[in-house]
């Protein structure tokens, strides 16, 4: 397989993700956009039907239409999965003010287990606000508890940070935060 045909197929792939079931002219029109000719564009569709990553549907001569396989069943399992690490992640930071009382932990050793909590928190969010953008993952029902996860989340982070002892808690986690922001720019 040349250069070509992987980034035809990883083309189709993308629209089928984005769009879900999509006509067969609309498809191969947008991939065109991007490259190729329609004879390699629909040589290519034929060979992901054969190899079984899409599913082609036949309702007339001129309407053809294209799915990924099991795209729906797919989106929810990958929800569902981070939805399970959404939940340990939330179970951490409940536990955080518990355990930092109860076994006397270190000033140092609370901060830097917050912006532990904050980075991981950070991250997911920032996985679900790249998947907003492909509407199949936006309707999927998992994607809604896990923006309220991770609301929910953010505001057990808060209140530990509130209800640290020390009052410039909230201020030291901030200046670290930046530092850390800061030193990742400054590698190149």
């Amino acid at each position: 397989m040349d250069k070509n045909s992987q980034i035809i197929r990883t083309e189709i792939i993308r629209i089928l993700n984005e769009n879900g079931k999509i006509r067969g002219t609309e498809l191969a029109k947008r991939v065109m956009e991007k490259m190729g000719n329609e004879k390699i564009i629909y040589r290519e569709i034929s060979v992901l039907v054969e190899a079984g990553e899409i599913e082609k549907k036949i309702f007339s001569r001129s309407h053809i239409e294209y799915e990924l396989i099991d795209l729906y069943e797919s989106i929810n399992n990958q929800l569902k999965n981070l939805y399970k690490e959404i939940e340990t992640v939330y179970q951490e930071i409940k536990n955080f003010k518990t355990i930092s009382s109860e076994e006397k932990i270190s000033f140092h050793e609370r901060l830097k287990e917050i912006i532990h909590l904050i980075h991981i928190v950070q991250s997911m969010d920032g996985i679900m606000k790249l998947l907003s953008y492909y509407p199949a993952f936006k309707k999927d029902k998992m994607f809604s508890q896990i923006n309220r996860k991770i609301e929910d989340c953010w505001k057990i982070i808060m209140n530990n940070i509130a209800h640290q002892p020390e009052e410039d808690f909230l201020n030291e986690t901030l200046t670290n935060l930046r530092i850390s922001y800061m030193n990742s720019n400054n590698v190149n």
